[in-house]
This record gives C-alpha cells, structure tokens and sequence, in this order.
C-alpha cells in the first residue's frame, strides 16, 4: 500500500465538506475516485498534498510512505511534493507562469529539487518532454505558445520527470476536446507502464473509468457510497445512487458497464 487516507474530514468554519473519508491506493494501480461536481473528491485529493485552500482545514491521517502528510510542515511537505507525488490539474494553463518559458519551468522545477548542473537539468528536461511527444522546438516556447493538448503533455512531464511514487491526476480531460483527452490518458497509462508509478485519478466520466481504472471509489456529498474492484462497482453495484450514475451511463453493444464482455449461458 502506498497511500492510506483515514477517516478524513475537511471542514470550513460553517460547513462539513468531506466526511470521514477512508480508502487506501495500492503501488501501481490506477485508482480513480468518481463523483459530481460538489462531491468532494477534489478537495481530497488536495489535501494529500496540503494544497487546500487556506479557509479550509483538514482532518485525520494521510498516510503517505509511512509519513503522515497532515502532520508535516510546509517545508517537509515541499520536499516530498513533485518528488514523491506529484499532481497533474484540469487546469493546465493555471500550472504554468505566462511570462516563463517551457524551459524556465523544468529548470526551476529540478532545481528547487536539488538538482545542480545546469547541463544536467536540461538534458533531464528534454528527455521528458520528448517522452511525452513534444518536440524540442517547444522548450524555448512560452506556454501561450503551445495548444491545449500541448501544454497538458508538458504538465505530465513535469509531474513525472522526478519519478514519483503516487500521480495525482484531477479532471485532467476536462479542458480537453475528446480526441485529445483520449490521447493524454494513453499518455498516462504508458508512463504509469513504464514507472510503475500509482495514479489517482479524479473523474466524473465513467467512460475513462471503465478504460483505465483498477478499483474505484464514489462519491457523494463529501462521503464515500461505495468503493471496490471495477467490475464489482460497476456490473454489481450496491448503492442505489450508484445504480442510478450506471443507468445514466448506458453502454451499448454485448458488454459489461465494466467493459467486461457478457457471457452467454444458453
């Protein structure tokens, strides 16, 4: 188990937002947490970071490489995020400063990670951007410069380029057009093949859940209804807000919600 999030609460001074969450990502999985807008799960996954808003306070244990991320200080905090764990947002314009360039970014990321040689922090640099298919013509760029699809393939280079443990990945598609969603998905399930690093992806599209996830989590009005292995959740689901979310999803042709294939008994 690589991250154990237990009995979390995250409260405003007025309001209960998130209600004594508990569930646990395994090393290597893809575990996605589901939810509408409103659910909570986005403001979970930015806890695990300490990246909530500052009117907001979280509670309980987040337990992260046998640390407990909650109790850590700001400074510990940033040593572990982007090395240990690293977030990809939905929005990926908003993780880039307008006025720095793609290479200014990498550069100041691996050395506020300790990493001294300049030579060695570019070659770092585009070594990562070209596995994620971007040209070196776009290290020099400003983000401005770059499309959509672009600028979303440079913000998982970033998260990855120090090899961490644990992705965190929210609404990643949805300022995306479908095509290039797809597309940045892929890109996430081959580098995950290739680090074996674990994803928590946060979605409301059961579409990328039945491709990608392992094991899922839902959400509802700051709690989790249910949570299991894909195929349980969503070919035998238990809770009656779950049955509704498969019904409003239908899939069609001779497969599972889970994209199973059905098996004829005759």
């Amino acid at each position: 188990m690589i991250l154990a999030i237990d009995h979390v609460t995250i409260s405003s001074q007025t309001k209960k937002i998130v209600d004594e969450v508990s569930l646990s990502v395994h090393k290597g999985e893809w575990y996605a947490i589901v939810g509408q807008s409103g659910s909570g799960k986005s403001l979970l996954s930015q806890a695990i970071g300490q990246m909530l808003p500052i009117n907001l306070r979280a509670e309980g244990k987040i337990q992260f490489q046998e640390q407990d991320l909650l109790s850590l200080s700001a400074k510990q905090m940033q040593s572990i995020r982007g090395k240990e764990l690293s977030y990809v947002f939905q929005d990926y314009q908003g993780s880039f400063t307008p006025f720095l360039t793609i290479s200014q970014h990498f550069n100041e990321y691996l050395k506020s990670h300790g990493l001294s040689s300049a030579k060695n922090r570019e070659e770092l640099a585009l070594k990562a951007m070209e596995s994620v298919g971007l040209d070196e013509s776009l290290y020099q760029q400003y983000p401005f410069q770059l499309s959509g699809g672009q600028l979303q393939r440079a913000s998982i280079a970033l998260a990855l380029l120090l090899s961490p443990e644990l992705v965190i990945a929210d609404e990643v598609t949805t300022a995306l057009d479908s095509v290039s969603g797809h597309r940045i998905l892929q890109l996430l399930a081959k580098k995950q093949k290739e680090t074996g690093c674990a994803i928590l992806f946060i979605t409301h599209d059961w579409r990328h859940v039945r491709r990608y996830a392992n094991r899922i989590a839902v959400m509802k009005e700051g709690k989790i209804v249910e949570a299991g292995g894909k195929h349980r959740i969503l070919d035998h689901p238990q809770h009656e807000y779950m049955k509704q979310l498969i019904k409003a999803a239908p899939v069609f042709g001779n497969s599972l919600p889970s994209g199973l294939q059905k098996v004829d008994n005759e």
